[in-house]
């Protein structure tokens, strides 16, 4: 009877997230009661330009203290200046991501500098574009470091703070390459599977503890108008529109600010993953030639600086 009562719980507690999580899902941005990040230290790697830096500004906004981490130290200082614009106070430095003992070097000094970190948003990425026989092997080997291992050791720095006061959020801006394949981008999306892995493992670590307190949000969007993947086409604009920055951060902004688990942009990229767990492969390379997404990277360029 036991057992029964407790499979029973587990139902109901299954759907009872999946409904919250829906809802969550398909409500519009700026109805559910967002969180006060007034005063709140918010480190955000790759915050030297792209998403990282327009995040950066709005978390400024709203009193959040900003850490601005990134590879370029140009671009770190302009996010700075934008974000004392915005009214807010910004700490620049510089790290290379790809360099693990780099990580938590600048981690130390951080932390020695600034303090206990409130929210981690681990946003920095490289892209290479280039087909595996085509892709340089140090280039692969960078994008790993940067798009995954970084994460390992960002989390390794800052999170137990978290959980010694039960109080923080861990945010990973991944990708829908994280969950499915892509053609032209098998470093990338194996870096991003990666990336989602890591996150999702660590989250699971997080509520084994019990630390209900932290929070976690993953977001997994499609191609973003930042210059990072410049020359990208969708076949579907409709249903896998290429996202403007500015509403693709609104949406991560919304999900940070409200807690929620799983971000995915477009809304329709729900579907894919709800698709991904039942298609065999053959299917998902039909699914893949209709919409387009195994020729969205033919005519790909890029930006000189590849990082975000």
């Amino acid at each position: 009877m036991e057992a029964v009562v407790d499979f029973a719980k587990v139902l109901l507690g299954t759907l009872f997230f999946i409904v919250l999580n829906t809802l969550k899902n398909v409500l519009p941005n700026g109805i559910l009661p967002r969180k006060s990040v007034q005063g709140k230290k918010v480190l955000i790697t790759g915050a030297g330009s792209g998403i990282g830096r327009l995040m950066a500004v709005e978390f400024a906004k709203l009193g959040a203290e900003l850490i601005i981490w990134d590879v370029s130290l140009d671009g770190a200082n302009e996010t700075k200046k934008q974000v004392e614009a915005a009214g807010g106070t910004g700490h620049v430095f510089h790290v290379d991501l790809s360099q693990y003992k780099e990580i938590h070097r600048v981690g130390k000094e951080t932390k020695e500098a600034i303090g206990d970190v409130d929210i981690l948003i681990n946003n920095a990425g490289i892209v290479t574009g280039k087909k595996l026989f085509d892709c340089p092997d140090e280039l692969m080997e960078k994008t790993m470091a940067v798009n995954t291992n970084a994460l390992f050791y960002t989390a390794k720095n800052f999170l137990p703070s978290m959980l010694e006061k039960d109080s923080g959020h861990l945010v990973t801006i991944a990708s829908m390459a994280g969950k499915t394949g892509c053609a032209g981008l098998v470093d990338y999306c194996a870096s991003k599977h990666g990336a989602v892995g890591c996150h999702d493992s660590i989250a699971m670590e997080i509520l084994a503890q019990r630390k209900y307190g932290v929070k976690t949000t993953l977001v997994c969007p499609f191609f973003i108008n930042t210059g990072m993947f410049d020359g990208v086409v969708t076949k579907s604009p409709l249903l896998f529109p290429i996202l403007e920055a500015d509403y693709a951060v609104e949406c991560i902004m919304e999900a940070i600010l409200t807690n929620r688990p799983l971000l995915c942009m477009p809304k329709s990229a729900y579907t894919i993953l709800a698709l991904m767990g039942l298609l065999p492969l053959e299917a998902q390379v039909l699914l893949a030639d209709f919409f387009g997404t195994n020729e969205s990277m033919n005519d790909f360029k890029g930006r000189q600086t590849k990082v975000e």
